[in-house]
């Protein structure tokens, strides 16, 4: 699946800031908090699924407002679910002030005045259309200007990041379920209940292992990272990181093969020139020989023959990856149960 883009980098500076007031016209209106003089740098990508959209926003330091005047204009009254991965807004709706930190989801409503005042800001956020989830209307409207700063709301925020990760995989058949999977996600995050969480389930797990993804993406290179100390950094039992896993081969092969993923990386990267024991040293490998035997199994070519292919232009990364399933949560695990 492809999204819909907008960025200003192709304008010039001048007219930059305008380029974005006018994509978002009559929505949202823009009030810059620095000086654009010289440009005002920002990008959107949006996927329309079923009842639901999903965007990834760069965007600098910026109010934005929704008045009396756009509602007005354009009535809709969407739902939104935001969580910047880097920077803070501050909310002002209905005579309430709230701060939001990075990495803690936030709801509101486009069927509201409200005024965002954004630092230098990179999220995801849904937008949830009412036809669509008028079953959890409820929930949604009762939580509405309230941060989600509970462990199922952080969940929340691992779940959309690793939604976004997937996106490309999803073909038209895939829309609706999904959207029911979102609103199950969504709902548990909003209104806790037993029943919530046992109907949310597998996306609660993929939440769960997204968190996980990311602490070992950043522990590559630590000699001494084992499954004990990421169940610390993760706040996991070792049993319910073994299940979580169980499906890639348990968690130490799911390690390894990030690991191997990131070697390829190095080697289709022509700018990068570390020799192979190099290599095998940074990703905690015991030498050149263990990482080589290890990578042929994973992806059929020896660590010197994809190098050189890259350095010939024979191939390309995606090409010298070929078929090797991800061990990671595909599609099929967001839309499970759905």
């Amino acid at each position: 699946m492809t999204p819909d883009t907008f960025a200003t980098q192709s304008l010039p500076p001048r007219d930059q800031l305008e380029a974005w007031r006018e994509w978002h016209q009559p929505v949202l209106d823009f009030l810059p908090q620095q000086s654009t003089r010289y440009g005002f740098l920002a990008e959107v990508h949006l996927w329309k699924l079923v009842g639901l959209a999903m965007n990834r926003t760069s965007v600098p330091p910026v109010g934005v407002a929704r008045t009396k005047r756009n509602l007005r204009r354009d009535p809709i009254d969407h739902w939104v679910i935001s969580y910047c991965v880097r920077g803070t807004h501050f909310m002002n709706t209905a005579g309430t002030a709230v701060e939001v930190p990075a990495k803690v989801p936030f709801l509101s409503s486009l069927g509201q005045e409200f005024l965002h005042e954004r630092t230098h800001i990179d999220r995801v956020s849904f937008l949830m259309a009412r036809d669509a989830f008028r079953d959890i209307a409820p929930l949604l409207d009762a939580a509405c200007g309230s941060t989600l700063d509970t462990p199922l709301g952080h969940l929340l925020g691992d779940y959309m990041m690793a939604l976004e990760h997937h996106l490309p995989d999803m073909t038209e058949a895939d829309f609706a379920r999904l959207t029911r999977a979102v609103g199950a996600m969504v709902a548990v995050a909003a209104s806790p209940s037993a029943e919530r969480v046992a109907v949310a389930g597998p996306q609660i797990d993929v939440g769960r292992k997204e968190r996980v993804r990311r602490v070992i993406r950043k522990h590559l290179r630590t000699p001494t990272f084992r499954p004990s100390i990421l169940c610390r950094l993760v706040g996991m039992s070792r049993s319910n990181l073994y299940r979580l896993f169980e499906d890639t081969g348990g968690v130490a092969r799911y390690i390894q093969r990030e690991r191997l993923l990131e070697a390829h990386a190095v080697l289709t990267d022509p700018t990068k020139t570390q020799s192979i024991s190099t290599i095998a040293e940074d990703l905690c490998f015991a030498d050149a020989s263990s990482l080589s035997r290890a990578f042929k199994r994973e992806f059929g070519h020896s660590p010197g023959e994809v190098r050189s292919a890259v350095l010939a232009g024979m191939a390309s990364p995606a090409m010298l990856l070929g078929g090797v399933p991800s061990q990671g949560d595909g599609l099929s695990a967001l839309l499970r149960g759905f």
